[in-house]
């Protein structure tokens, strides 16, 4: 079994509903258990402003799936809560679930890069996987800590439906 976090997020169609059923989605994975989940946080939008706030948060998974066959899933689980995938990047969603870590892997491949290509400049996604592995770090042995102290986490709030 190897130990992957996902980030989840949603800003369209009651993200707090959207992201309790992805929860419950991730439960139902064959050959994986949902360890942790992190709070909620409201966070303001990653790239276009004229959108609403985000819900994120972050799962922590034991997983006897492949890397590829876990994006599978989350992808699936994506399509099956109304994601849509546009051109645009960073625009609304119904849902967005990334794999974060997987074990101390490093993988780039066309579909799927890991550790998440940009989670270190994300404090939205550092936040909640620092709350479930506050000693969590790079494969590189780069702590998580250290790098969301480099980011202004100081918008990202509990969330309150």
């Amino acid at each position: 079994m190897t130990r992957a976090y996902l980030a989840l997020g949603s800003n369209l169609a009651d993200p707090l509903q959207q992201v309790d059923a992805a929860l419950r989605a991730l439960d139902a994975l064959p050959d994986t258990t949902r360890v942790a989940t992190s709070a909620f946080y409201r966070t303001p939008p990653y790239g276009p402003p004229n959108q609403p706030d985000y819900l994120n948060a972050a799962v922590a998974l034991e997983t006897a799936l492949a890397p590829k066959a876990l994006l599978d899933h989350t992808q699936r689980i994506e399509l099956e809560h109304g994601r849509v995938r546009k051109s645009e990047r960073w625009g609304p969603r119904t849902l967005d679930i990334d794999i974060m870590l997987f074990g101390q892997l490093s993988l780039n491949t066309p579909r799927l890069i890991v550790p998440h290509y940009d989670m270190y400049n994300r404090a939205f996604m550092l936040v909640p996987l620092l709350e479930l592995a506050p000693d969590a770090a790079l494969p590189d042995g780069q702590a998580l800590r250290d790098l969301l102290a480099r980011l202004d986490a100081s918008a990202i709030r509990p969330w309150r439906s």
